[in-house]
């Protein structure tokens, strides 16, 4: 079946905005430039390699890289460079947080759902159905090299928590191939700009509060971005409540729970989107000492409790 997708183009007195869906986020893409041509450009190139990332690991598109190794069997799947690279830098993050992080841990969303904004918790998995689960998240049990990936039987990876923040680095990279006005590319609150604005100040970046549907607007906290990138990681819209616990969508990987006592929301900024994101995840994967991790990394950040 095709997938319809489209997107918007609108104009201000000196900026081209573009809005599209993907990755189950709402995406902006600014560009500050008056000429049509050059935006209409932009549009069609970032919103085409956005879409190509997202049906190449997305777990949900049964046609997927990710799909194909997840339902391999046990057999071994051949994979291109961009894949090699993405489980390379996915090693590399299993090694710097000592295993918390684990993209073979995706078959924990068998039994945990953190979709409902109410928190409404539908299922609290038993001890017993955890720990039969977390018996299939074994990165190290992972073979692949620059050609191939091999894994075991009933066991299943996940480009979800890198696959938006390298969107958003490759739309940044293509996108100054095209032109060198000023861009930003906002992928549900993941983020980068290819630079200061044309005044040379900075971006005015809103990002949200964790409680802003019962706080207001007014609570989001503006943040001023020259270069680089910024990518949030938190519970707001991803948890569920349970005699009275609120339990986010962040899992360890080595106990198939959710992580507890961590920050309700991290920001990050650094060079890439996608180094932001991971430090962000990681830094929640610390639970009560995420700042400490992050303060010990010697990065900015933002983190609300």
């Amino acid at each position: 079946m095709k997938k319809i997708r489209t997107l918007k183009i609108s104009k201000d007195t000196s900026s081209h905005h573009i809005k599209f869906n993907a990755m189950a986020s709402a995406c902006e893409v600014i560009i500050e430039t008056r000429d049509r041509h050059i935006a209409q450009q932009v549009a069609e190139c970032v919103t085409a390699e956005v879409w190509r990332v997202e049906d190449k690991f997305s777990r949900y598109d049964n046609n997927s890289v990710c799909s194909k190794i997840n339902t391999s069997a046990g057999k071994q799947v051949s994979i291109d460079e961009e894949t090699y690279l993405l489980l390379n830098f996915a090693e590399q993050c299993y090694q710097l947080s000592a295993g918390l992080f684990d993209i073979s841990s995706g078959v924990l969303r068998k039994i945990w759902s953190f979709d409902a904004l109410s928190g409404e918790c539908k299922h609290f998995p038993t001890e017993k159905e955890v720990e039969e689960m977390v018996s299939l998240v074994n990165w190290e049990s992972v073979v692949f090299d620059q050609n191939s990936i091999h894994l075991p039987r009933d066991m299943e990876v996940d480009f979800g928590g890198i696959g938006k923040e390298y969107a958003v680095d490759r739309a940044i990279l293509l996108a100054k191939k095209i032109t060198d006005v000023p861009i930003l590319v906002n992928l549900g609150g993941d983020m980068a700009v290819t630079g200061p604005r044309l005044n040379n100040q900075a971006w005015q970046v809103a990002i949200e509060h964790p409680d802003s549907e019962a706080l207001g607007q007014k609570q989001d906290m503006i943040i001023a971005l020259n270069q680089g990138a910024l990518a949030t990681s938190g519970d707001a819209r991803r948890y569920i409540m349970r005699e009275g616990i609120r339990y986010g969508h962040v899992l360890n990987a080595k106990t198939g729970w959710p992580i507890l006592g961590a920050p309700r929301s991290i920001t990050t900024a650094a060079p890439q989107c996608i180094q932001a994101g991971i430090l962000a995840t990681l830094a929640l994967l610390q639970g009560q000492d995420a700042e400490q991790f992050l303060n010990e990394q010697e990065i900015t950040f933002w983190a609300r409790r």
